[in-house]
């Protein structure tokens, strides 16, 4: 059963999106999708907990607007060149041609910080920390994929922080890092925290912190990204402030962001070949509740279904009484990820009992009336750690030592991630990007082993001159 989700994950990716209500594909424009209520709610309930952790970080949430004068977007000019042709212009309103072009945001630094301009006066305004959940736009020229290449990015979560210092914006860069940790963690989502190449840095960056995870396939999907910006948008965007000292200076920044990729990564991670597994916490429905019919006893057995419901309290319930069998009921639910099953029969009452039935492992189990609620409450509980701790050990078994390019080459073979020591220097990093067929994903912040001689122990494997780092090597969307 595994077969398919794991070696046909492509169909099978695509099959539930459209099977279980995530998104529909159908709209008429490449790379734009419309969300399903059921999709939507698990977005409402991710972006739930993404608002939390902000808000309890001193973050506070704002709105930009979506459009960005061409002037204000053209001032950064390596930012630019980054986004250069991903952009969508507005040129006419109604029939009349503008005098200014106006972006559709790719990203919201250029709208956002000649604002910071305005704000930022004194030392006395940092802090600043606010952050957006916008559509963003960008002309995505290769192969388009719901919720992971898209030309509308509908769930952009971008925050923005400007500080007095770089040794503030560099705790800020820690902080964000650690945001997104307690979030994909409460997701159940493993990573990968690694520090981007410089050619792969966000435009504009100082230094880009990732977090990257693995899909069945064996490809990885960047989830989320940190960047310390230093002053490279100060200095474009004259945001000076005054500080202890009453002289004038250019203030530090960051920005960190998500996008509907996390949403994906949920479905990927935890499916299986029945469909969706999900995490209780961003469930729609946490437990459906199946009445078993025979003949004659249909009104009691709602009743008392009715009565189970009112017993899990403010548990996410749903109440399944489509005139059906039993068994398509069960298959619907199945490939919509929920997390429990509860069903309700004669006997079921008789012995003042619901059987329960876990989407995770399929376990069957009778539980009692009494005490429902907390029952069925550690069972969520028990399938929440149940789910992140297979997807962690997943990630981890996919990560293997390399102490040359063929080793690298046979771990992406096998669906795997190649940990690596890298001299640092860039031909000899395209020579093993080109040997291995595949990318450098990014720089682990850890220290090589002591001593030299392969493997980890201080040697590249392009070169074979001493390394100065560890990279990981991976295949990537």
């Amino acid at each position: 059963m595994r077969e398919r989700w794991e070696n046909a994950f492509s169909q099978w990716y695509n099959d539930i999106i459209e099977k279980a209500k995530i998104i529909d594909v159908r709209y008429p424009i490449k790379g734009l999708y419309v969300w399903f209520p059921y999709g939507f709610k698990i977005r409402k309930n991710l972006l739930k907990i993404i608002r939390r952790l902000l808000d309890e970080s001193g973050h506070e949430e704002a709105l930009f607007p979506l459009l960005i004068p061409e002037q204000e977007f053209e001032k950064e000019a390596v930012h630019i060149k980054g986004f250069e042709d991903e952009v969508y212009w507005v040129t006419h309103g109604g029939r009349d041609p503008l005098n200014v072009k106006l972006a559709l945001r790719p990203t919201s630094e250029t709208a956002i910080y000649p604002m910071f301009k305005v704000w930022i006066r004194a030392h006395t305004d940092m802090p600043l920390k606010v952050y957006q959940i916008v559509n963003t736009f960008r002309y995505e020229t290769k192969h388009t994929r719901p919720l992971i290449r898209l030309r509308e990015i509908t769930t952009f979560k971008e925050a923005h922080t400007v500080h007095s210092s770089y040794e503030d914006a560099r705790r800020q860069v820690e902080e964000a890092i650690a945001i997104y940790k307690r979030f994909f963690d409460i997701l159940g989502i493993p990573y990968i925290v690694s520090r981007r190449p410089d050619w792969d840095k966000f435009p504009g960056a100082d230094y880009t912190m990732a977090f990257d995870t693995i899909f069945p396939d064996g490809k990885t999907l960047q989830i989320g990204t940190v960047h310390n910006l230093g002053q490279t948008f100060s200095k474009t965007f004259d945001i000076q402030f005054e500080n202890l000292k009453g002289e004038q200076e250019y203030a530090y920044q960051t920005c960190y962001g998500i996008s509907d990729r996390v949403l994906a990564s949920l479905l990927a991670v935890h499916g299986d070949d029945k469909g969706l597994c999900l995490i209780p916490e961003v469930a729609p429905i946490q437990c459906v509740i199946i009445p078993i019919w025979f003949k004659g006893n249909k009104e009691g057995i709602n009743a008392e279904v009715r009565k189970v419901k009112e017993e899990l309290g403010e548990l996410r319930v749903h109440i399944d009484d489509r005139e059906i069998r039993p068994g398509s009921k069960f298959f619907d639910w199945e490939i919509s990820g929920v997390p429990l099953r509860i069903e309700v029969g004669p006997k079921d009452i008789d012995k003042n009992q619901v059987m329960t039935v876990r989407r995770d492992t399929g376990e069957k189990r009778s539980v009692s009336r009494a005490g429902l609620k907390d029952s069925i409450e550690k069972i969520l509980e028990d399938i929440t750690e149940h789910l992140k701790t297979r997807a962690k050990t997943r990630l981890e078994d996919s990560i293997h030592d390399a102490g040359s390019m063929k080793d690298a080459r046979e771990i992406i073979k096998r669906k795997g991630i190649a940990k690596a020591p890298w001299c640092g220097e860039l031909s000899c990093a395209e020579d093993m990007e080109e040997t291995v067929g595949t990318d450098i994903l990014g720089i682990l912040e850890e220290e090589l082993p002591a001593g030299r001689g392969g493997g980890l122990a201080g040697t590249c494997i392009g070169c074979q001159r001493e390394a100065c780092c560890v990279v990981l090597i991976a295949r990537k969307y």
